[in-house]
């Protein structure tokens, strides 16, 4: 049986949505795996979220061509999940979400408390934001 059809029945067996490359690592050594989910991307089978992350990716009923299998928030989520980052949601959507506010935040944006992270997420056009909530400001010392 060849890498990719190993690959692609691996990714089928998975229950989520987001597959990491991580995973599939024990499939084949780290060249051939590059080459045959270069690919299945450009097949269209997988999506690239992130360095080392990609989604699944479904028949749309309405477009008639193959989309990502979840909404871009779902994916990010469960991203983050796999990869063990602890986030929350934004300011401007815990504030929609308390009645603060009535405006419906658009971009996605997550706090991830005082911890940095430089992992670009995107899925099309649609990129998440990073908010760091607590952190200190030096104050200048001139």
């Amino acid at each position: 049986m060849k890498l990719e059809d190993r690959v692609i029945r691996s990714i089928a067996r998975r229950k989520g949505v987001v597959i990491l490359r991580s995973e599939l690592s024990p499939l084949g050594s780290p060249a051939q795996l590059s080459r045959v989910l270069r690919k299945l991307v450009a097949a269209r089978t997988l999506v690239r979220v992130s360095h080392g992350v990609y989604a699944k990716t479904r028949m749309n009923r309405f477009a008639g061509r193959l989309m990502p299998a979840a909404t871009f928030e779902t994916i990010a989520a469960e991203t983050f999940e796999k990869l063990g980052i602890d986030i929350g949601h934004g300011k401007l959507a815990m504030e929609y979400n308390s009645g603060a506010s009535t405006q419906v935040p658009m971009q996605p944006v997550v706090t991830t408390g005082r911890r940095r992270i430089s992992r670009k997420i995107q899925v099309g056009t649609r990129m998440m934001t990073y908010e760091r909530a607590g952190v200190r400001r030096r104050k200048d010392t001139r």
